[in-house]
C-alpha cells in the first residue's frame, strides 16, 4: 500500500486507538506514534450487577426473556464514536491530508457509523485487521505488503 509522506494512521480495536505519522515516503511507511490512547474496558460480566430478566406479558399471561445489554460492547462502540469524533477535530483543522484506518471488522464497522464528511474524504484505505497489540515495525510491514 502506498502511504503518502505526513499521512495519518489511525490503528485501533474497541478499546485502544493508536496514532501514527508516516514520516517516511509512500512506499516505505516509517510510523512514528503521536497519541496513543487506552480505556478500560472489563469484560461484561464484571460490569454486569445481574442478568437478565423475564419479563410477563399480561394479556396473554406467557413470560419472555428481557435481551441482555452488553455492557463492554456499548463500550466498545462508545470508543469508536469518540474516536471517530476525534478524527473530525483533526481533519477540520487541516491536521492531516490523507488517512489509512486498520481495525478489526466490527470496530471498522462501528467507525464508519460516525464518520464525518471531511474524515472520509481523506481515507485512503481501511484495512480489516486487529493489529493494535503488535509492534509498530510488524504494522509497517503489513501495511507496506496490502
Amino acid at each position: 500500500m502506498h502511504i503518502p509522506h505526513d499521512s495519518f494512521v489511525l490503528v485501533a480495536d474497541g478499546r485502544k486507538s493508536l496514532f501514527f505519522r508516516n514520516e517516511g515516503d509512500g512506499a516505505f511507511p516509517n510510523l512514528r506514534a503521536e497519541r496513543k490512547e487506552v480505556r478500560d474496558n472489563p469484560d461484561h460480566h464484571e460490569q454486569a450487577s445481574d442478568t437478565a430478566g423475564m419479563a410477563m406479558n399480561v394479556i396473554g399471561g406467557h413470560g419472555g426473556s428481557m435481551t441482555e445489554v452488553d455492557f463492554h460492547q456499548l463500550e466498545e462502540n462508545r470508543f469508536a464514536a469518540d474516536t471517530a469524533a476525534m478524527l473530525e477535530e483533526r481533519a477540520l483543522r487541516n491536521e492531516f491530508e490523507a488517512l489509512v484506518i486498520v481495525a478489526p471488522p466490527k470496530t471498522l464497522g462501528e467507525l464508519r457509523k460516525h464518520y464525518h464528511k471531511a474524515v472520509e474524504q481523506r481515507i485512503l484505505a481501511e484495512v480489516p485487521k486487529d493489529l493494535v497489540n503488535m509492534p509498530v515495525a510488524e504494522i509497517e510491514k503489513i501495511l507496506q505488503a496490502q
